[in-house]
């Protein structure tokens, strides 16, 4: 990501734990924040954005999962964010230093987040990676584009990827997901970050709904420049999303252990210090030697620190007959 100083972009997802208080919103949006986090996202839908109004065998309540016993439109009539707060958001947020951007889920709301929100950026949801006709429109805006993949398989994002690149948008994120909230460890499957960047020639990253900070930091060694999870103020507070989401603190602890991995990856080096050389092994008398006394292992040995011949030389050294005398406690220089 166009980050400053090209460190991990991170983001925290506001999604529906604004649970439709407009000062509920603000206020997590500054712990987002002091936590450390980037950017913000919401989401940018009505419920017809998603689903229909009826109650039948595809769009009656749920059976399973975190939602069960609710009609998706209903749900989604819930965490729905009103449009008119986005714009004021998106204040609050650039005041505080980070940057505001959303999901759309529609055509109209990619209209409304670029003529009346002005977002840098867009991201597509997991479940939305299939409607194509979105994906062009979104990328047809010149913006950079973040893809999450949690319910894509390959040739999904194939199709994803190549519709961004069609209209000419080749700044794409492609956001390694698990579509379960939450979501378990051992479906993570990270080793996909970087065949993603290898096989598609992408950025890469992680939106993450396990508990906890294990996929981040885990995701940014695996070269992960995006991380994104889901925040909210105080998980009694209840909602769609609260149960998978982060409270501040955890947040805050999250940023210092995505920082650290990528401050510890570093660069390729095998430089060692001067100083640090020194405390290497090296050739020292071991024994009094005395001038034309022919040297043995009694009289030389490899130890620390570094101060005397490389121990590579150790037998060439033994049975040569010295041209000095040298104390015990010396270290050893070339005879």
């Amino acid at each position: 990501m166009d980050n400053k100083n090209n460190k991990v972009y991170i983001i925290a997802e506001l999604s529906a734990n604004h649970n439709n208080d407009y000062n509920l919103a603000v206020k997590t949006i500054e712990a987002m924040a002091s936590s450390g986090a980037d950017a913000v996202k919401v989401q940018t839908y009505t419920p017809d954005s998603l689903t229909l109004d009826v109650d039948n065998e595809y769009f009656g309540p749920r059976k399973e999962g975190l939602w069960k016993g609710r009609r998706p439109y209903e749900l989604f009539e819930e965490a729905a964010m009103p449009y008119e707060w986005q714009p004021k958001l998106k204040k609050v947020a650039n005041d505080l230093g980070m940057e505001f951007f959303s999901s759309p889920f529609d055509l109209h709301g990619v209209d409304f987040l670029e003529n009346e929100v002005g977002v840098p950026r867009y991201k597509i949801a997991s479940l939305e990676i299939t409607d194509i006709p979105l994906i062009e429109y979104t990328a047809s805006k010149g913006k950079p584009i973040i893809i999450s993949t949690g319910v894509a398989e390959l040739a999904d994002i194939e199709l994803a990827v190549h519709s961004c690149r069609k209209v000419g948008n080749n700044d794409i994120t492609l956001l390694k997901c698990t579509s379960e909230y939450p979501a378990p460890f051992d479906m993570a499957n990270l080793l996909t970050i970087p065949n993603l960047k290898e096989t598609f020639n992408v950025k890469v990253g992680v939106s993450d709904h396990t508990m906890g900070s294990t996929i981040p930091i885990v995701s940014v060694a695996l070269g992960a420049t995006v991380v994104e999870k889901h925040f909210i103020l105080d998980r009694s507070l209840g909602g769609p999303d609260s149960a998978f989401s982060m409270e501040p603190n955890e947040f805050a602890d999250m940023v210092q252990g995505v920082r650290e991995a990528e401050e510890a990856l570093g660069k390729v080096s095998y430089e060692v210090s001067e100083k640090s050389k020194l405390r290497r092994r090296s050739l020292f008398v071991a024994k009094d030697i005395k001038k034309g006394e022919v040297i043995t292992e009694e009289h030389v040995r490899s130890v620390r620190p570094g101060h005397g011949m490389h121990p590579k030389y150790l037998n060439d050294i033994i049975g040569k007959i010295a041209n000095s005398n040298a104390k015990k406690g010396t270290p050893l220089h070339l005879y």
